[in-house]
């Protein structure tokens, strides 16, 4: 199963000098978490919930105060709409992502694929035909992304320290 198959076309998108409180409003009018932040149909960035919330506590400023370039992080792991999922998942476990940006070969935005798509089109194995997209897949997936980057004994340890 490629990619183009599974993805969610034409999402949602802004740019880094969009205010946090306008991508907020994306995010909360159109049920997504995340933005592709595009500069001429090119992803330069993303931007999730997760990051206008920790801006939102930690810079002590209204979101309205703030650039979505403030906040970004220029690092983007992206896959191909002709690519397996198979390829895009092992992305995601590599880098421990939720989404990946589908860009195609010019580098324009395609789609966005997240982990709600690929769960949605999994299946379990009925008989002797195995599914294009696993329980096992997800599941594996899932487990490499929540994965803590730090293990929890090293975190505890340095903050004892």
């Amino acid at each position: 199963m490629k990619v183009k198959d599974v993805m969610t076309a034409e999402p949602k998108t802004c740019t880094a000098e969009d205010t946090l409180a306008k991508a907020a409003g994306l995010m909360w009018e159109n049920d997504c978490g995340i933005l592709p932040v595009v500069f001429d149909d090119k992803v330069v960035g993303l931007l999730t919930d997760r990051d206008i919330c920790m801006a939102a506590v930690l810079k002590g400023m209204q979101l309205s105060d703030m650039a979505v370039s403030e906040t970004i992080t220029g690092q983007v792991f992206a896959c191909k709409p002709n690519d397996e999922l198979t390829t895009a998942l092992n992305t995601m476990r590599t880098n421990k992502v939720h989404r990946l940006p589908v860009i195609a070969s010019d580098g324009t935005l395609q789609g966005l694929l997240s982990m709600n798509d690929v769960v949605l089109r999994a299946e379990e194995q009925k008989d002797k035909k195995i599914p294009e997209v696993s329980y096992g897949d997800v599941v594996e997936t899932y487990k490499a992304i929540c994965q803590h980057r730090v293990p929890i004994e090293q975190a505890q340890s340095a903050a004892g320290s």
